[in-house]
């Protein structure tokens, strides 16, 4: 018999990596060889067990996804890395197969397409798996517009600011959970990973003035 394939798990929620886990057990040619809560441990993770594959959620703490598969891919090229995200946006979806990831997966995929996906980019060196919606994939070698509503601008000139959730939404008249969605909204239309990589995109596109106030600004957003 043929060794199994290695594979390490990386995501912030132990739930889900525990489920994750359970489910790859269930196969005989796939074996879990190490966990990571965030970045850095990933990081340590490939450094010491260079798994076949690396399933790697999208938003774990510490560097952004892009850093993080870049620093993967330079420790252990071999490695293949396959993504986990909770959003479907196409420009995200770009930058991150320009980084060399082999596949994208949306969590709501099935338990037989996590297992087909990983099978697929071990079997084929030149295989990519995306299970994104029809319109996303449509999308990811047409230009994008990163077009923002009024509100999305205005929530994420106050978050340039340093305001907090809550801040924002006293300033504008919202709930928290409005400021969420219009946060969570201009990331994926920008293909931002975190708040200071949507202001930088959006100052870079002219799509936000940000008020240079270096007392209400954190250390990189100037």
């Amino acid at each position: 018999m043929s060794e199994p394939t290695t594979v390490g798990i990386v995501d912030d929620h132990a739930l889900f990596r525990e489920g994750l886990r359970e489910i790859l057990e269930t196969c005989d040619d796939l074996l879990v060889v190490g966990e990571a809560g965030d970045s850095g441990e990933a990081v340590a993770l490939v450094q010491e067990r260079r798994p076949d594959v690396l399933m790697l959620d999208i938003e774990i703490p510490g560097e952004d996804v892009l850093d993080t598969v870049g620093r993967v891919r330079a420790i252990s090229p071999e490695t293949k890395v396959i993504v986990l995200s909770m959003y479907d946006g196409p420009q995200l979806l770009r930058r991150l197969l320009s980084a060399g990831i082999r596949g994208y997966l949306l969590k709501s995929v099935h338990r037989e397409e996590v297992i087909s996906a990983i099978r697929s980019v071990v079997n084929d060196p030149e295989r990519l798996v995306l299970a994104v919606s029809r319109d996303s994939l449509a999308q990811v070698h047409a230009p994008a517009p990163n077009i923002l509503t009024d509100k999305e601008r205005q929530v994420l000139e106050f978050a340039a600011q340093a305001l907090s959730n809550q801040q924002i939404a006293n300033r504008l008249g919202l709930t928290e959970a409005t400021v969420k969605r219009h946060l969570r909204n201009v990331f994926v239309k920008l293909g931002a990973v975190s708040r200071i990589d949507a202001v930088n995109r959006a100052v870079a596109a002219s799509l936000i003035t940000v008020r240079r106030d270096p007392g209400a600004m954190p250390k990189g957003f100037g």
